[in-house]
């Protein structure tokens, strides 16, 4: 059988886990980060390539003349052209659902986080202003209860229907919002997205980033909402409009909202979240809801897999 180079572009992106079930696929070559100006002559001889964040667009692909694979190294797949890649016969393969429980639960982290009021209560008593008190506790900051409250999910997929499940047990009603229009699952009841954030108490974001999802939510969305209600984005940057969002918080429009993605990753020193006045109702995380050291493993082995499957579909069949 042929040994065929695969080239992994932003290998740092999954820490220091073992690549040796790749490795043991082909002629492997991994670079922990790659520029834009980096790509193509990294890629150019490559037949099957890995990426997490890399971008690969048309001018990458037609430089690669030998690629016969793109290998993905997440869910989503907006890094890449795929519809040019298709039209080249280049299949894109990503992987499915190996980090749900950990986006579920990174979800709910930052929920807890935001009603809960967790920083406050943590500096209260690291600062020094509890043993000063009088009393047991400190009354003046209360926490909203989760039960009895509606939970809006916008993109009920795989993730949304998990986050739907805790939300119950949590004593929640649930509503979602679906970004293709349709009715696709009877347990929960389906709203136009403005009655969902008018409706709901907690609204979270798990659908895709595309041309339908794309500044979904802006100023106008958001002064739909509760005024106590937060705003989760475990999705894409791009799918929330920054500076609306920090604009809506420092206005008391909503009470606060948790981030781990965003529309450039890295963020820059001037990003709206970074020049809010409200700052403490905001969390951000950076880009983390998926990285938990066991999904990662599954990451890695699903990606081994789809170039594996690949490879024995070369092969002539006898």
């Amino acid at each position: 059988m042929s040994t065929y180079k695969i080239v992994f572009l932003d290998s740092i992106t999954i820490g220091g886990a073992s690549l040796d079930s790749i490795r043991q696929l082909g002629e492997f070559t991994e670079y922990k980060t790659t520029t834009p100006e980096q790509t193509i002559s990294r890629i150019e001889n490559a037949d099957i390539v890995i990426s997490n964040k890399v971008k690969i667009f048309k001018a990458e692909i037609d430089a690669a003349k030998k690629l016969k694979l793109i290998c993905v190294a997440a869910t989503g797949t907006n890094n890449i052209d795929t519809a040019y890649a298709a039209s080249k016969g280049i299949p894109v393969k990503n992987v499915c659902a190996y980090s749900t429980e950990s986006v579920v639960q990174t979800t709910f982290m930052h929920i807890l986080s935001l009603v809960g009021h967790s920083k406050f209560y943590d500096n209260y008593v690291k600062s020094g202003q509890y043993e000063q008190s009088h009393i047991f506790t400190c009354p003046t900051s209360q926490f909203m209860k989760l039960a009895g409250k509606t939970m809006g999910i916008i993109g009920l997929g795989t993730i949304g229907e998990r986050v739907a499940q805790v939300a119950q047990a949590f004593g929640m009603d649930v509503v979602y919002y679906s970004t293709q229009g349709k009715a696709h699952n009877s347990k929960y009841r389906m709203m136009p997205l403005n009655e969902l954030l008018a409706t709901a108490d907690v609204v979270t974001i798990h659908c895709p980033l595309n041309e339908h999802t794309n500044a979904l939510i802006g100023f106008k969305e958001l002064q739909l909402m509760k005024a106590h209600a937060i705003l989760v984005n475990v999705a894409r940057g791009g799918i929330v409009v920054e500076q609306d969002l920090a604009d809506a918080i420092d206005r008391g429009i909503i009470a606060g909202a948790a981030v781990d993605v965003f529309t450039s990753e890295p963020i820059g020193q001037n990003h709206p979240y970074l020049k809010m006045s409200n700052k403490e109702n905001i969390i951000l995380s950076p880009h983390i809801a998926w990285n938990s050291y066991e999904d990662v493993d599954a990451l890695i082995m699903g990606i081994a897999e789809n170039i594996r499957r690949f490879l024995l579909s070369l092969q002539p069949h006898s």
